[in-house]
């Protein structure tokens, strides 16, 4: 089992290596993009970088597969499988996404993410591929935190998706701002021609502050701030949904192992708090009309609540959860 350990480590590196390359070619991609070079050049590197991708996922759940059976259970018992676990999400869900829509740009966001989260895996959270803690070997095991990571990996690129959603809202308001300066004054036609003058001369300035730069001219070729906004909410609702089965099985699992199902340790507490975080989200979009900037940041905020309870918690707080962090 020690060699499949071995080997799992390897085809985990060789994603990131592949991961790394699809980077690079996603940069280039949204560097041409914002510096609207040949379209055929922008093709060429997007479509490496589409298929270093698929090579990195592949690799990237062989390894995830590998290391399961080679710890002769499910690969995600500590943070480091989970960390593997929910990146892969991560990119499938990336994957899934260009189906009937143009996402390919938001690549360097979402691969960016994952290489360095399989970067602090590999680097911090690694341990030897063994067995589990008693408290730890239940069918609760399979059901509680596979579902867990698959929340966690949606809601990563939901929050992506509210970051580039604020990015493209401000390119919006540029380009609106840009239009308007850049507008005919008719009326103005019959004015004199010293007033004409300055108001023309002024408006031309406005029009060079408000002219949209390189980043807006990128997202003009990307769906609508809105439709950003949409994406987002769907994920968000479904990782909503993911997390709250999880909060369930936890507490059921805990009434198993420890004789309670709730009890406010710090890390179903701080679960309490990201359902709660996500919950105010979901309902001030569908009933307080809080779409657009204000909805991106509350699911921004969120994840951020997700990261603070994966890493904090796990690793600053004494918990019954402690576990998770050493396998």
């Amino acid at each position: 089992m020690t060699d499949l350990g071995q080997l799992s480590t390897l085809l985990i590196y060789g994603a990131m290596a592949a991961y790394t390359v699809a980077l690079v070619a996603f940069a280039v991609d949204l560097s041409g993009l914002r510096d609207g070079g040949p379209a055929e050049r922008r093709r060429k590197a997007v479509g490496i970088a589409m298929s270093t991708t698929v090579v990195g996922a592949a690799l990237h759940l062989l390894g995830v597969v590998t290391r399961g059976v080679a710890a002769g259970r499910v690969p995600w018992a500590n943070m480091y499988e989970f960390s593997i676990l929910f990146s892969l999400v991560a990119v499938l869900v990336f994957l899934g996404l260009q189906r009937g829509r143009d996402l390919r740009f938001l690549g360097t966001f979402v691969v960016g993410l994952v290489l360095l989260m399989l970067g602090i895996a590999v680097s911090v959270l690694y341990v030897r591929a063994d067995g589990v803690p008693p408290a730890l070997d239940s069918y609760w095991l399979v059901i509680h935190v596979s579902i867990a990571t698959i929340a966690t990996g949606v809601l990563a690129v939901g929050a992506v998706l509210s970051v580039v959603q604020l990015v493209q809202e401000r390119s919006e308001l540029r380009r609106a701002a840009h239009a308007a300066a850049q507008m005919p004054e008719p009326a103005l036609a019959g004015a004199s021609g010293g007033a004409a003058g300055d108001r023309a001369a002024d408006g031309g300035a406005a029009g060079a502050a408000a002219r949209p730069g390189r980043w807006s001219r990128l997202m003009e070729s990307a769906p609508s701030s809105a439709e950003f906004e949409r994406l987002a909410f769907r994920l968000n609702a479904v990782g909503f949904m993911l997390w709250t089965f999880t909060i369930i099985a936890g507490a059921i699992w805990a009434e198993h192992a420890w004789g309670r199902p709730w009890g406010w340790d710090p890390k179903e507490t701080w679960s309490f708090v990201i359902w709660v975080v996500y919950a105010a989200y979901l309902h001030a979009r569908a009933t307080r009309g809080w779409e657009g900037r204000r909805a991106a940041y509350l699911s921004i905020f969120g994840f951020v609540c997700v990261l603070a309870n994966y890493f904090l918690v796990n690793l600053l707080f004494n918990s019954l959860h402690a576990y998770s962090g050493i396998g």
